[in-house]
């Protein structure tokens, strides 16, 4: 998974796969996602990033399976 920043623009793209993006669909007036030709996720794109993702506080945490 990778995350970029563009700050010229405000906009965050998450992008989860290397496929190749078929479709990408609207989820609210700020949020995009980007499927494969499967339906699976491929990116998100948030634009009005600072306010919409509150990326001033961006950080990653895996948590374990139980055993």
């Amino acid at each position: 998974m990778k995350v970029k920043y563009f700050a010229d623009t405000d906009t965050a793209l998450v992008e989860f796969t290397e496929n190749e993006v078929t479709q990408t669909r609207e989820i609210s007036e700020n949020i995009y996602v980007d499927l494969d030709s499967q339906g699976n996720l491929v990116s998100m794109t948030i634009e009005h990033a600072r306010t919409n993702a509150r990326l001033q506080e961006f950080s990653y945490q895996e948590v374990a399976g139980r055993a």
